[in-house]
């Protein structure tokens, strides 16, 4: 439970989460001991009530996409509205609100939920039981159905990648970019199926797409940046990274490889003081490390661990001190793989 919920929240979440909880519940308990001897004590426990109440909320609302915070919001502020009313304004009420917030929660889950086809599910249990094949199967039939919807191509096009079946993934991202030509979604999934086949080249002008597409969406920039640093490109890896920065990264992870790369072109380029400066960066992401270790040890992240399990080592070397930063230019760029 604790490990589906740190890689859900990440660890830096996590820790805010149970520290939040921890603190608030500790001073409530300590303060039980003289609620009786000043006024103040029980509009105070309140307040704490309300503090773990709504950071917990919010922490957790953070870890969703952003297509997912809608509904996450949907099913969460009324609950937290009565269960407000009940801790302020109405306090003789509480059980009945805390009833109606619950309530409302059971029902929001029902009224907003994702009503994905059978066939997800279906793909999605076969998906943890590694049973790739099976799962690619469910999507199939699903297609066979209904030709013209381009998420169920992006779908199977995820599951073909971790079954390792490139060229096949290929070919549902060259289907989405038909039915939506604007797709940045369809060129960012381009991109990293080209990367994840050491195509770099052809990786990089999908990646370029995207970014073009979606020029305020982070993840098209980060991968950008990440392909570029395999071609040895550093000076747009330190334009194209730096702007992800700018457009707030959510997850210490992603930052964790973001000032990798930075101080890789800093250290190709010659420029100590940058690289110095991403290196310190860098080293404030150290859940990033734990969080990039607990994914890459699931049975399908193997295409993952072979396209940044070095990288993940590389910044746990050097916030170790086992490596120095300007070491980092030694290692050359990736050569592109020929194409069959």
């Amino acid at each position: 439970m604790i490990n589906r919920l740190q890689i859900f929240l990440g660890v830096q979440r996590l820790r805010v989460l149970f520290a939040l909880i921890g603190a608030t519940g500790l001073v409530s308990l300590i303060l039980n001991v003289i609620v009786n001897q000043y006024e103040w004590v029980s509009p105070f426990q309140t307040i704490l009530a309300l503090a773990a109440l709504v950071g917990s909320v919010v922490i957790i609302g953070s870890a969703f996409e952003r297509e997912e915070r809608a509904r996450y919001a949907a099913i969460t502020a009324p609950a937290l509205g009565a269960l407000l009313l009940g801790l302020t304004v109405l306090p003789q009420y509480i059980l009945p609100l805390v009833g109606a917030a619950l309530g409302w929660i059971v029902a929001g889950m029902l009224l907003f939920r994702v009503r994905a086809p059978m066939q997800y599910q279906q793909a999605v249990k076969f998906l943890r039981k590694n049973q790739l094949p099976e799962a690619v199967m469910a999507m199939d039939d699903l297609i066979k159905a209904e030709p013209n919807e381009s998420g169920h191509y992006r779908f199977r096009a995820e599951l073909l990648r971790v079954w390792g079946k490139l060229d096949r993934a290929r070919r549902d991202y060259g289907k989405m970019i038909e039915l939506e030509p604007e797709s940045a979604l369809a060129y960012n999934g381009l991109a990293e199926v080209e990367l994840q086949a050491k195509h770099y080249d052809p990786a990089l002008v999908a990646a370029q797409k995207a970014a073009d597409l979606a020029p305020q969406e982070w993840v098209a920039l980060y991968n950008l940046g990440m392909i570029e640093d395999r071609l040895g490109r550093s000076v747009e890896v330190v334009g194209h990274l730096a702007r992800a920065l700018e457009l707030n990264v959510p997850d210490v992870r992603h930052r964790l490889l973001i000032h990798l790369y930075l101080a890789r072109a800093h250290a190709r380029i010659g420029d100590a003081d940058a690289a110095a400066r991403s290196l310190d960066a860098l080293k404030k992401q150290t859940n990033g490390v734990i969080e990039w270790n607990t994914i890459l040890q699931s049975e399908q992240a193997a295409a993952l661990r072979d396209a940044i399990g070095d990288d993940v080592k590389a910044a746990s070397a050097l916030i170790a001190g086992e490596l120095d930063v300007m070491a980092l230019a030694d290692q050359p760029a990736a050569l592109p793989a020929q194409k069959l």
